[in-house]
């Protein structure tokens, strides 16, 4: 607090943010996305507010200016929407924590986000990714095994890259997955993936003074630790690039894929909702958008009468 008992922001984010790793059990990624979000705030306050206040302080007023410098900067919407939402989260705790007696963020509206459908890869594509990892070399290998499993099981990056080896249930053909919030779900592996990643833990080598959470790690670098997403990240930008396929796909395009492939076949949306682990089922709904886009498409192209090529000539 300053000398006229008022808390200060900065004491205030950093009050938030140890709530959300300590009390929410929040993953280092999402605490990291809160402290971006709050820091662009404390930016704003800085360089054209005319400095940080304390939490009390801060008003309706401030928050509409630094919203119309989020839109001047042009900012997308769901850029915007996303650190108004962090910011209703950080007064409501400051409130319930007694940093302040109002929440000014209450009022802010938030600006509809246009409906964007996510980017998949056909079937054909899926497959000629897969098989561009070199078959024969450890890191071909394991970068095989990785997008195996990451369409197999329509996996986030960040789920496959905290696997460890004992969460593979050989048998079962299943692996234990923690997602967001450290949500525990189980995940079918199919048998490419299974195949794929047998062939890589016949090669896979941790590093041996490496902690015993590093050693158990499923994927490992070049030195025998843990695979980080920023490097699976990496790895698929080279395969992307050599499969020819478009510069948009990222590991999440897999998950996508999968989600959009099961309900191409039939699949129901409860079913893909609970491997996908997500708690919405307004979530998983997207994805029946892009398979109605698919069908239309496929109707336009194959059916006779839909949009024929050389339309009839009128009657004279």
């Amino acid at each position: 607090m300053s000398a006229s008992g008022a808390t200060s922001l900065h004491g205030a984010i950093d009050s938030f943010l140890r709530a959300l790793k300590i009390e929410r059990n929040c993953s280092e990624l999402t605490v990291k996305s809160y402290s971006e979000d709050l820091g662009s705030l404390l930016e704003y306050l800085g360089e054209y507010a005319g400095g940080v206040p304390a939490v009390e302080a801060l008003d309706i007023a401030s928050l509409r200016g630094y919203v119309a410098y989020l839109h001047e900067c042009q900012y997308a919407r769901s850029t915007i929407a996303r650190r108004l939402a962090c910011l209703r989260s950080f007064f409501r705790h400051c409130c319930r924590e007694g940093l302040t007696t109002a929440n000014p963020a209450k009022a802010l509206r938030t600006p509809r986000a246009g409906r964007k459908l996510p980017h998949f890869l056909t079937t054909e594509q899926v497959v000629k990714l897969l098989e561009t990892p070199p078959p024969l070399s450890p890191a071909g290998l394991r970068d095989r095994a990785i997008l195996e499993t990451l369409y197999s099981a329509g996996l986030r990056v960040a789920e496959l890259a905290g696997l460890d080896v004992e969460h593979w249930n050989r048998d079962a053909g299943i692996v234990r997955v923690y997602g967001k919030g450290r949500k525990e779900r189980v995940a079918p592996i199919g048998r490419f993936a299974a195949q794929a990643l047998e062939h890589w833990l016949q090669v896979r080598k941790p590093k041996p003074s490496a902690s015993p959470k590093q050693q158990k790690a499923l994927f490992l670098n070049k030195s025998g630790t843990r695979l980080t997403t920023r490097s699976i990240a990496r790895m698929l930008e080279k395969y992307i690039a050599q499969a020819g396929l478009d510069q948009l796909t990222t590991p999440h395009t897999l998950r996508h894929s999968f989600a959009t492939h099961l309900l191409d076949n039939g699949a129901d949306l409860r079913s893909v909702q609970e491997l996908l682990g997500h708690k919405s089922l307004t979530t998983t709904q997207i994805y029946t958008h892009v398979s109605s886009e698919r069908l239309r498409e496929t109707y336009e192209q194959s059916h006779p009468h839909a949009r024929p090529a050389n339309p009839r000539p009128k009657a004279k």
